[in-house]
Formats: C-alpha cells, sequence, structure tokens
C-alpha cells in the first residue's frame, strides 16, 4: 500500500485545527447561531454555484468531443469542480474560500493554470526529468542536417535491390 505524500498528511491534520480556531474566531466576534448560519449560507451558495458552473463544464465537454478536440480544459475544469465542490461542502470558513477560487468562473482559470503547473511538475519528476527545465530523458530532439545526410547514406548502403515473392499467392503469368 503506498503511502501518503507529507504534505497531504500534514493538511489532514492541520486544516481541521484551522477550521475550528477560525469558527471559534467568527462566532466569538459575530455570536453563535450567526456563524452556524453563515457557513449553513456559504454551503447552500456553494452547492448552487457547484450545480450552475457542473452543467457549464459537461455543456463545455460535450461540445469539445462533439467536435472532435482533445477537450483538456474542459476536463481540468471538471476536476477542480469536483475538488471544488467538495471543499465547499465541508464545514468551515477557509475551505470554503479555496472551494470559492477553484469553482468560481473568474477564478478558475488562475487555479487551472496553477494545478497544471503543479501537476507537471510531479509528472516531470516521477519520470525522472528535470522538473525545472521541463526536459526527459530519451525525449525527442529534431535531427540536425549533418545527421540527416549520415542517415540518408546508412540507409542507402542497407537497401538490397530486389523483388518480394509471397508463397502463399500464385505466381503471375508474367512470372512462369
Amino acid at each position: 500500500m503506498k503511502r501518503l505524500p507529507w504534505f497531504v498528511a500534514a493538511a489532514l491534520l492541520v486544516v481541521p485545527i484551522v477550521e475550528i480556531y477560525v469558527i471559534i474566531q467568527v462566532g466569538q466576534v459575530i455570536g453563535g447561531w450567526p456563524t452556524v448560519g453563515l457557513l449553513l449560507l456559504e454551503s447552500a451558495l456553494g452547492a448552487w454555484l457547484i450545480k450552475r458552473e457542473g452543467r457549464r463544464a459537461f455543456a463545455a465537454l460535450q461540445g469539445a468531443l462533439d467536435t472532435g478536440r482533445m477537450p483538456g480544459k474542459e476536463l481540468a475544469d471538471a476536476a477542480l469542480l469536483l475538488v471544488g465542490g467538495t471543499l465547499l461542502l465541508t464545514p468551515g470558513f477557509v475551505t470554503d474560500i479555496f472551494g470559492f477560487f477553484f469553482v468560481l468562473p473568474f477564478t478558475r482559470p488562475l487555479a487551472r493554470k496553477v494545478m497544471s503547473a503543479f501537476l507537471g511538475r510531479r509528472i516531470v519528476a516521477q519520470m525522472g526529468g528535470n522538473p525545472i527545465t521541463g526536459f526527459m530523458p530519451g525525449t525527442f530532439r529534431p535531427p540536425t542536417a549533418d545527421q540527416t545526410e549520415a542517415q540518408r547514406r546508412r540507409n542507402d548502403e542497407n537497401v538490397v535491390q530486389g523483388e518480394v515473392v509471397d508463397p502463399d499467392q500464385p505466381p503471375r503469368p508474367q512470372d512462369r
């Protein structure tokens, strides 16, 4: 069984403590019942927003698939909506801030860029490349003119003139 990355384990320990602290602080300023009401209001607003943006994301995904283009942006938006919706439905003010950042249509492009950069570096690092430059060993580099000419000469030297004969086919009339 694979272990959780250290930052996920730390987040699972730290986030609930931070959420409880912030809820207590807000409760001391505005009162207990208004704090509970505000948390319920944020959850209801988040659920409505997820429903609306989810429909838009699904329509955009369908449109991309119908036109035959790769739905990379649409799939990233769907992932952000899934994570953002989970954060919005989790009680707490800190998770709601991040949830709204992932879900709102005017902040989602920035979240998509951050997620793309983070995942790109992780993938390159996992595959043994340089996470800073993105260079991966064995990746394609266009050949130089000298390399292309040398390859052409080697190919010309290895050509054997002849004819391919298929033993399963009967001989043609001109070959008899």
